[in-house]
């Protein structure tokens, strides 16, 4: 039995339209199930009420460009979503808890290191606030982040892609075959922080089987050779077999077993859509597998209507995955630009593309090589059709003296010598402080 923590916030104020799969009866029906259970009636469950987070909570994991639909008032459901996420996560730490289920909306997982609006549903990432504040509250320093949920979660992946504390595991639908597009072997971090990113993309049909299979012999032992001080779980839930917009066949005690496997400190709830068939008995699988109890006897009411992939099938593309991903080589462009401090400076260009409000970012990253830390990251990103540019300066956590200097340097010149730069943010992760500029009118 496990001391669990479990937080609900609906967002009844927030939704992409009365008829979008996500919308506020994601978690509703939720909490019926469980109150009609009895689940929080259990000795081990602690509930906790929402908190909202800061922005300058968010601008130590993400650079907010300014937008209309990033004006702070149309922010507050995300930051109450990311504020009761950093809440749970301070339980954990105080020891008040041994682990919690973070079930709010709206979710986070593909919103990356530069926001320009909402995509994938997502506006600020929850869990990447939460590792970040954590960080620097607390000088917790290896964090693992196994992210289940179907869609890769792209995000995430953006913000921690240079830092080689972090290490990102990413189970999903191949992209080639749903958004958005990416999480293939190939991506595995930046110079500094390479093999620390692992997408593991899985064929259409993977069910119970053979999701237990890849993280009993894959997830698993990565897990206890990186040795986290904690796990987050992005518990994605649109892997199951009713899920409207994806094609797994995972069951609810499937996902009680994964949970088990997993073993998370917390949970954040992403995605998942099934909004009567699947989410109640899913989380409530989850709940039941955190707090040490019996999922097995969990089971929607609806039965499989199509089959899984045989586990004598998936093995095969499994081995051959892992062989794959062990082969491939950073490749690496390095591009100094005249103004740059002194280093190595690798260049890796990156677009982005916003569904929600259909444009596109373009950006221009690129990061200082260094042997001592995750080394200063430096963007330049324009919207579509913008005639000025944003730039992200970040210093990292635990940054040499040599690559703080960089950052410092870099966030001078773009202030007073560069005319392209409208706006910026220096995200000072090694003093947990953050500096935010944009270039007055004439």
């Amino acid at each position: 039995m496990k001391r669990t923590g479990i937080l609900f916030f609906p967002a009844f104020d927030w939704s992409l339209g009365n008829s979008h799969p996500e919308r506020e009866e994601r978690l509703l029906y939720t909490q019926e199930q469980l109150f009609e259970e009895g689940i929080l009636d259990l000795p081990q469950m602690k509930q906790f009420t929402p908190r909202v987070a800061s922005l300058a909570d968010v601008a130590q994991a993400q650079a907010l460009f300014p937008t209309p639909s990033l004006y702070p008032e149309t922010l507050d459901p995300h930051l109450i979503a990311a504020g009761s996420a950093i809440l749970l996560g301070e339980a954990r730490i105080r020891g008040e808890i041994s682990n919690g289920f973070v079930l709010v909306r709206p979710p986070g997982h593909h919103s990356g290191a530069t926001v320009w609006g909402n995509r994938g549903f997502c506006t600020i990432n929850n869990e990447a606030i939460l590792i970040n504040q954590l960080r620097a509250r607390y000088g917790i320093k290896k964090i693992a982040i196994v992210d289940t949920d179907v869609h890769h979660g792209d995000g995430s992946q953006d913000i921690f892609y240079h830092d080689p504390n972090i290490l990102f595991i990413s189970l999903h639908q191949d992209g080639r075959t749903l958004y958005p597009g990416s999480g293939f072997i190939d991506e595995q971090g930046g110079p500094n922080a390479w093999g620390q990113t692992l997408n593991i993309p899985l064929p259409p049909g993977t069910g119970d089987e053979g999701y237990h299979y890849v993280l009993e012999t894959w997830v698993l032992p990565r897990l206890q050779a990186f040795k986290p001080e904690l796990i987050i779980n992005s518990a994605g839930q649109d892997n199951h077999f009713t899920d409207p917009l994806a094609s797994m066949n995972l069951t609810a005690s499937g996902y009680g077993k994964i949970t088990e496997l997993l073993q998370p400190d917390l949970a954040v709830l992403e995605g998942g859509y099934s909004i009567e068939g699947a989410l109640p008995f899913v989380n409530l699988a989850i709940l039941l597998a955190l707090a040490g109890e019996d999922y097995h006897h969990v089971r929607e009411p609806q039965k499989i209507g199509r089959s899984s992939l045989p586990l004598a099938t998936l093995k095969p593309y499994v081995e051959t995955l892992k062989k794959q991903t062990q082969i491939v080589k950073p490749d690496f462009t390095t591009h100094n630009v005249k103004f740059f401090p002194a280093g190595e400076w690798v260049y890796i260009p990156h677009s982005v593309y916003y569904d929600t409000e259909g444009f596109q970012e373009t950006r221009q990253d690129f990061v200082r090589k260094c042997n001592h830390c995750a080394g200063t990251v430096y963007i330049e990103s324009q919207r579509t059709h913008a005639k000025t540019k944003s730039v992200l300066v970040r210093i990292p956590f635990e940054a040499c003296p040599q690559c703080e200097q960089a950052g410092y340097d870099l966030w001078e010149y773009v202030q007073h010598h560069h005319q392209e730069i409208h706006s910026g943010l220096l995200q000072n992760q090694l003093h947990n402080q953050h500096q935010v500029w944009q270039r007055k009118k004439d």
